[in-house]
């Protein structure tokens, strides 16, 4: 059975930098009171994996559907896709970092595709809240990855995508030592996630290219019918309409990065036309995709945060 319907939940996209496999949110920014009392089923999810280490507070972190309480000292282990909120009690300092962990497992097992799915299989369906004395070595490797991008001596980025691999190989020996599947808290929609995960990975890294639902149904070896109904029951929206998300926040990312005309921005992030790629910005974050590119607030060290409610039965983007 899934997750019990809600009215909606919420995507935050993220995004690396090209010379970067992992981003450190720290700082004044992240100190405050986390969630709200009185909406705690107001989950999201995120497109890139997320560790979180409390410094300082407690509070409730709800995974899929466990309440699960936390205080400073502790980190969270949240995959990909996995909905979750965190409800402080008060004033809380926490740090995050994100990344990609298939990029990472296809760097450190190549050519090896059995492999590479079994590891990535473990981290895709499980997230915890761990205490980071019982892990020194893992919260050992997170915090020497916050100083080196804190403090940016020379060759700090270098130093952190070493360090970022060298955690995601302690977290998979962690996982893979435990007893049982019960320690862990196992996503309650995993077997949602599982079929469509491969329809994921695919937008992913063919975003530019022209994409059908049937084609994504095929990649996950299921029918099209049975694919969009799975799809929508796990996202909340239709397949294209996430297509259409990823290649907006594509979008977004070569607009800071590269000063190019808007139709070649629209071409490389898989849009047919100009008037395809602004009619479905508009619809997604409010405004022309010209605006967004003057307001210098969207560039803000060059990190992407995308809030986007999808409710049940949303209508949702153009497919083209």
């Amino acid at each position: 059975m899934g997750r019990k319907k809600r009215d909606k939940i919420e995507f935050r996209f993220y995004e690396l930098s090209q010379s970067e496999n992992v981003l450190a949110l720290m700082g004044d920014r992240w100190v405050g009171t986390y969630g709200h009392k009185d909406r705690p089923n107001d989950l999201h999810f995120h497109n890139l994996f997320e560790f979180g280490y409390c410094r300082h507070g407690s509070g409730v972190l709800i995974l899929g559907e466990k309440k699960n309480n936390y205080h400073e000292n502790m980190f969270s282990l949240i995959p990909a896709n996995y909905p979750h909120n965190t409800v402080s009690d008060d004033s809380n300092y926490w740090e995050y970092l994100f990344f990609d962990p298939a990029q990472l497992i296809r760097e450190l097992f190549p050519n090896n595709a059995r492999i590479q799915a079994e590891k990535l299989s473990f981290i895709d369906q499980r997230a915890d809240l761990l205490h980071a004395e019982a892990f020194p070595s893992l919260a050992g490797l997170a915090d020497r990855i916050f100083d080196e991008m804190r403090e940016k001596r020379p060759y700090y980025r270098e130093t952190a995508n070493f360090l970022i691999r060298a955690f995601l190989l302690e977290l998979l020996r962690i996982q893979e030592g435990k007893e049982s599947e019960s320690q862990w808290e196992v996503n309650p929609d995993s077997a949602l996630l599982t079929q469509i995960t491969p329809a994921l990975r695919y937008i992913e890294e063919n975003y530019r290219e022209p994409i059908r639902a049937a084609h994504l149904a095929r990649e996950c070896g299921l029918s099209e019918v049975h694919f969009r109904r799975v799809f929508e029951d796990y996202m909340n929206m239709a397949p294209m309409d996430y297509v259409n998300l990823v290649r907006i926040q594509k979008a977004c990312d070569l607009m800071i990065r590269k000063d190019s005309s808007m139709d070649i921005i629209a071409l490389e992030c898989g849009f047919a036309s100009v008037s395809t790629f602004t009619r479905n910005f508009k619809k997604l974050l409010k405004t022309t995709p010209y605006q967004w590119k003057l307001n210098k607030e969207n560039h803000r060290s060059n990190l992407l945060v995308y809030n986007i409610s999808a409710l049940k039965g949303w209508t949702g983007l153009d497919s083209q």
